[in-house]
């Protein structure tokens, strides 16, 4: 959840959504350094949320399938309470409303 705190780091998980990119590539599509967007892969990578793979003289990063299944897991928990919430609101018995005095 922290390496998701970082927008920067959202908008490369979303630019990887695409594919696969080296971090050259991936650092023209952002305002910031080379170095920033490896300091961000790094985060990225130490939360199980991106891989990288050696493609010739260069690294491709990724998107890891079992990272973002796991996230997703922790979101439809929530998801999952909510709607129970919600059909126990929409079961639960209502009291008939009062007319309202009129003045």
């Amino acid at each position: 959840m922290d390496a998701l705190g970082d927008p920067t780091r959202r908008a490369i998980l979303e630019r990887l959504l695409r594919g696969p990119l080296p971090v050259g590539e991936l650092a023209r599509e952002f305002p910031i350094s080379r170095p920033a967007i490896s300091q961000h892969l790094r985060v990225l990578k130490q939360a199980h949320l991106v891989l990288d793979r050696p493609a010739g003289n260069r690294r491709l990063y990724e998107l890891n399938p079992a990272g973002v299944e796991a996230l997703r897991a922790y979101f439809d928990r929530f998801w999952d309470h909510a709607l129970l919430s919600f059909k126990r609101a929409a079961e639960a018995p209502r009291s008939p409303k009062k007319p309202r005095p009129t003045t």
